[in-house]
């Protein structure tokens, strides 16, 4: 008896030339700065990524992201690939106005595929902070850095079903140029409910 059912999950590739692109700049509210990549920040990278995924339904796409010492694995993964690129990999601290806290609250990264294009990986804002243009500034940031080292054609790759992504990638100049759809095995609702 076959328990497992296979759902899919709408996903668009989108592009942006950055030869084309005009970007306009984004206001992010006071108190957040964005921070260069340094391997000494690797998990707090990884920490965001969880925080930023773990309730969302990527977290069911990509399970990896589920899970804190699997997000320190990807990172690991991705800061070690040949095309990472440091420049274009960027971390987001909220500083609390008054009491000096310091949060780490957005990650992004991105790795080169050939000469002249790459893609983002894991854009992650976590839920609190969402809102206050940390997201648009993470992908400025990391455009602006690939935009540095030569690459003109940038891609990521969102879940459809998250609208406020897709709104965010639009408004900064991304196009859809394909749909897949990524196939995923889950127990069906009633033993899932049985299993918690």
């Amino acid at each position: 008896m076959r328990l497992l059912t296979t759902r899919y999950h709408k996903r668009f590739q989108m592009e942006v030339d950055l030869r084309r692109s005009r970007r306009t700049p984004v206001a992010v509210y006071p108190d957040y700065r964005m921070v260069s990549w340094s391997p000494a920040l690797l998990h707090d990278h990884a920490e965001v990524k969880y925080l930023s995924f773990r309730d969302e339904l990527d977290a069911t796409v990509f399970p990896c992201l589920g899970e804190l010492q699997s997000c320190v694995r990807l990172m690991e993964e991705i800061s070690d690939r040949d095309g990472f690129v440091p420049e274009a990999t960027w971390l987001a601290q909220y500083i609390g106005a008054g009491d000096h806290r310091m949060e780490c609250c957005g990650t992004i990264q991105a790795i080169r595929t050939t000469r002249q294009r790459a893609n983002i990986q894991n854009i992650g804002v976590t839920p609190h902070h969402r809102g206050r243009g940390v997201g648009a500034a993470l992908i400025i940031a990391a455009l602006e850095g690939l935009q540095q080292v030569g690459v003109s054609r940038v891609g990521l790759e969102v879940t459809a079903e998250n609208d406020a992504a897709v709104r965010l990638y639009q408004r900064l100049g991304f196009r859809s140029v394909k749909t897949v759809y990524k196939a995923i095995e889950e127990l069906p609702p009633a033993f899932r409910a049985a299993v918690r």
